[in-house]
């Protein structure tokens, strides 16, 4: 089983940063890919980012550019650098974690962006 535990979430105004962490633990595959998605009142979840473990990365068209995917391997930890934010950027943000044999997903933090 795997564990992941987002955190830094909150309330900020349009044009901010704020930075996403999400640390995983349990039993983690040395090769397999984490992402953040995000699910916004009423609409589906989506992929934000994704990170494979040599550090591949890909963005949704809507946060390429204001966004950044990282990870430390040796922490289990993987980050969202988010910058310029709108309010259209708010949602749930969500920790995913895919490899052989499972996929696994955080309970989520809040993101809300508003004057």
């Amino acid at each position: 089983q795997v564990q992941l535990v987002e955190s830094g979430g909150g309330l900020v105004q349009p044009g901010v940063s704020l930075r996403l962490s999400c640390a995983a633990s349990g039993s983690i595959f040395r090769i397999n890919t984490m992402g953040w998605y995000r699910q916004a009142p009423g609409k589906q979840r989506e992929l934000v980012a994704g990170i494979t473990n040599g550090g591949t990365t890909n963005y949704a068209s809507s946060v390429k550019g204001r966004f950044t995917i990282s990870r430390d391997n040796a922490k289990n930890t993987m980050y969202l650098q988010m910058n310029s934010l709108k309010p259209e950027d708010t949602a749930v943000y969500y920790c995913n974690l895919n490899q052989l044999l499972g996929t696994f997903w955080g309970q989520g933090t809040q993101v809300t962006v508003s004057s």
